[in-house]
């Protein structure tokens, strides 16, 4: 059995942020944070928002994309840091709201990198049999965990939700992943229980998450005997311009098959890899069948990497 994605979701709110925002409020320029980070403009839930919303609306277009139904899946993973709820998690109520309220549903939290962390996990279950599809989400409301004083992080900062749906499919090339974490540089990027809002050493994260994602996206494509420019697209956990191209640059990925959102959306932590994805499918870089690499990293140090084919738009 090979897992592969069949359908692609995203959801935003309906508020958009521009960087003028955070002009009138901090020691900044629109022009400083375009340079630094490519970021222009992103979306805030409003206060009374709910994030489970964002998960389900992402969750059902990614299945109708798939041209699947809800019952026919029996598992969801939906990987986030900001849930509505500090238990149960986002999972069981997308699950019940999508009509399968039977389904294996549960959270993960991996930082930025839980997206990633979730479609090895997914793969997994389809790759041994346990199921034939997975429905896969990532979900954040990093507002809530933002200080709104802190320039260097303030302006990085966005909310969304994006997921994707895998398969069993013949003929996909074989999915495969490289995962790790080092606890021991927590103090670069982390929120406390009393603080509850990020904190970061911005050159410092700069420097691990290039290295890391380099590492771990070249272990896997050694491990498949894959040269670079055989990704037919390449999607990197949309924290930064500046990363996303410096990591690019060192694996020797063409620029042409560099997906960036990052403009639109900035960082939205482990949403930002399938809003990416289906940014790219609207857009037409994703349509039939192809190969697509993956990475990112986050808080904890975590980090990960893969390749997994895509099949839309074929079953």
């Amino acid at each position: 059995m090979t897992a592969a994605i069949v359908g692609i979701g995203a959801a935003l709110p309906e508020k958009t942020v521009p960087n003028s925002y955070f002009t009138s409020r901090l020691d900044t320029s629109d022009e400083w944070i375009r340079k630094r980070t490519g970021i222009a403009e992103r979306r805030f839930l409003a206060e009374d928002g709910h994030l489970a919303d964002l998960a389900v609306a992402a969750s059902r277009q990614a299945l109708r994309t798939a041209g699947r139904a809800a019952a026919d899946v029996h598992h969801i993973v939906v990987a986030t840091t900001t849930p509505d709820r500090v238990t149960p998690g986002l999972a069981v109520e997308v699950a019940t709201r999508l009509g399968m309220p039977r389904a294996a549903a549960f959270d993960l939290h991996a930082a930025c990198a839980g997206f990633v962390y979730a479609l090895d996990h997914a793969s997994a279950l389809i790759e041994s049999g346990r199921a034939k599809a997975v429905l896969v989400c990532g979900a954040e409301a990093l507002t809530r965990i933002t200080d709104r004083t802190d320039r260097s992080t303030a302006v990085l900062l966005g909310d969304g939700a994006g997921a994707v749906l895998l398969a069993d499919v013949a003929r996909a090339p074989a999915p495969c992943f490289s995962l790790g974490s080092d606890g021991e540089r927590i103090p670069l990027l982390y929120a406390d229980r009393h603080d509850r809002v990020l904190r970061m050493d911005g050159p410092e994260i700069f420097v691990h998450a290039v290295e890391k994602m380099s590492a771990a996206t070249r272990r896997v494509l050694g491990r498949q005997e894959l040269a670079p420019e055989e990704i037919d697209l390449f999607v990197a956990h949309q924290a930064n311009a500046r990363i996303v191209r410096a990591v690019a640059k060192e694996l020797g990925v063409p620029a042409e098959r560099v997906f960036l959102n990052v403009d639109r959306v900035a960082n939205t932590s482990s949403a930002s890899i399938p809003i990416a994805l289906a940014q790219a499918w609207e857009e037409g870089l994703l349509s039939g069948s192809g190969l697509l690499g993956v990475a990112a990293f986050g808080a904890g140090i975590t980090w990960g990497a893969g390749v997994v084919g895509w099949r839309l738009g074929e079953l």
